[in-house]
């Protein structure tokens, strides 16, 4: 009887080391599932717009030194799994954010939803998409308080449009060439030779500016 009261601490030890191993690969420790959205702003401009959201949300965050936003861990909505509540694992998951600028006034939200200790079953579900329709949000914030557009104030000139004027009409008055409007409109953030509005003032570079140009706004 002493020979087998000895040796149960040991069997139950080994019960548990197995079971551990075997409900491992169901809550793994660490796991990151990433989805994506395309932004027709500049990737600061967008960055507000995710910083705005969560806010809103009420989702503390960190900005790390590289501009991607990391939010604080949160405790997932699952319990821990027997072996897992008894070495003290619980679940949690966070988002890890990066915006990826696209040239012009367009730039990618690059989101991962990073769990620990969650089964893959339920990993889905803490997507941001899914979570709190981040993406979504995005769009309805960026639609109904679109943050303003930024414009270089050196090594070039600020020009007021004229009356039914477009980019191609700014680009023939004051470059020579209506077909430098792409290169006007992508340094002011714009999408199209339409994307203004009457008077708008637009940065144009030194270099494009032909001689004596007219109608300037410094």
């Amino acid at each position: 009887m002493q020979f087998r009261i000895a040796l149960l601490p040991s069997l139950t030890a080994l019960v548990l080391a197995a079971g551990l191993a075997v409900a491992a690969p169901r809550a793994r420790a660490d796991v990151a599932v990433g989805e994506q959205h395309e932004m027709a702003f500049a990737s600061d401009q967008t960055m507000d717009l995710v910083e705005g959201v969560l806010r809103g949300e009420g989702i503390l965050f960190d900005v790390l030194p590289d501009n991607s936003i990391v939010t604080l861990w949160k405790p997932a909505d699952n319990p821990a799994g027997f072996f897992h509540s008894m070495a003290g694992m619980k679940p949690r998951f966070r988002y890890e954010i990066t915006i990826v600028p696209e040239g012009g006034a367009k730039s990618k939200v690059i989101v991962n939803v990073r769990t620990e200790y969650v089964p893959e079953a339920d990993i889905a579900k803490y997507k941001a998409s899914q979570r709190f329709n981040l993406f979504q949000k995005l769009d309805q914030l960026a639609a109904d308080l679109p943050p303003a557009r930024k414009t270089p104030n050196r090594g070039g000139v600020n020009f007021a449009l004229l009356p039914n004027e477009d980019l191609r009409g700014l680009a023939k008055r004051v470059t020579g060439n209506p077909d430098n409007w792409k290169a006007i409109a992508e340094r002011n953030g714009l999408n199209s030779p339409t994307d203004v509005t009457p008077f708008q003032t637009i940065w144009v570079p030194d270099s494009l500016i032909k001689t004596a140009p007219q109608a300037q706004v410094r």
